[in-house]
């Protein structure tokens, strides 16, 4: 179970990156302990009373409406990820599935397996915490070879993070850490009963300092498609296209797949990273 205070922690933290004279209070009014809007400049942004607002934040929620969170979210100016993020937060009463379908290391199924092996791209399926259930022979040329790893370390938030070798292949190390932090935070908002999930924020917790910094800022992230660069051992500086879909009948399991424009070096070094 998460643990308390989630809902207070991550208003605090949005609170503290909005700037008074951006929102039409004066940034010298007073003496200012934290960075970022008071509780009761928040309070009148949303149009709610300071000990409404107030009672949110120490999450003494029960019974907050649509219109008071959707007031609340629009003042903090939430992106839709975070307003996602918070409502769940608001209204943790409501689970949105069964913990243990979380795919945390069991093999998948024999027909996703079998569509990654027809993929000539490199594939992968993986669960809600990011652990990595299925894989081709170019993700394997790709990333690592996950087969030879035991099945706890087959997960991309510990390979991103704790790997050292593979982590100095992302230049754009600080988005890779940033999103695959967002990634578990949306994740423990969705199914906060999810053991598993709280084993690894806190293995993570303890051995990354990345992972302490985006976590304590409550970074909350999902990407479905993107780019990102990859200094290859073997093929050298890649530029990838990712896209990132689910399956109807069994939502919480991922499928991720890198592509490269056609004719460019990326396509060629696909290719041969699949044996093409």
């Amino acid at each position: 179970m998460r643990p308390s205070g989630e809902l207070g922690d991550f208003l605090r933290s949005r609170r503290a990156r909005i700037r008074p004279e951006d929102v039409g209070f004066a940034s010298g009014s007073g003496v200012r302990r934290v960075p970022g809007l008071r509780r009761e400049e928040l309070a009148h942004l949303a149009g709610v009373s300071v000990d409404y607002y107030v009672r949110l934040e120490q999450g003494r929620n029960r019974g907050v409406s649509d219109a008071v969170l959707g007031a609340v979210a629009g003042a903090l100016r939430l992106d839709e990820d975070e307003r996602a993020h918070f409502f769940r937060l608001a209204r943790p009463e409501k689970p949105e599935a069964d913990p243990g379908r979380a795919h945390d290391g069991a093999a998948a199924r024999a027909g996703v397996r079998r569509l990654l092996d027809w993929i000539s791209a490199p594939a992968l399926a993986m669960g809600r915490r990011m652990d990595v259930v299925a894989w081709n022979r170019a993700a394997c040329a790709l990333i690592t070879d996950f087969s030879a790893l035991p099945p706890a370390e087959r997960n991309l938030c510990r390979l991103h993070l704790l790997n050292d070798e593979i982590g100095r292949r992302y230049p754009d190390r600080e988005m890779i850490a940033r999103e695959a932090v967002g990634h578990l935070r949306l994740a423990a908002g969705r199914f906060p009963d999810d053991p598993e999930l709280w084993r690894l924020v806190e293995e993570l917790n303890e051995r990354s300092e990345e992972f302490r910094r985006h976590w304590r800022l409550h970074t909350v992230r999902t990407k479905s498609h993107g780019l990102k660069r990859v200094d290859h051992p073997e093929a050298g500086p890649l530029t990838l296209s990712y896209e990132i879909t689910h399956f109807p009948q069994d939502p919480e399991l991922s499928l991720l797949v890198y592509t490269a424009a056609p004719g460019s070096p990326e396509e060629k070094a696909l290719r041969v990273m699949a044996g093409a």
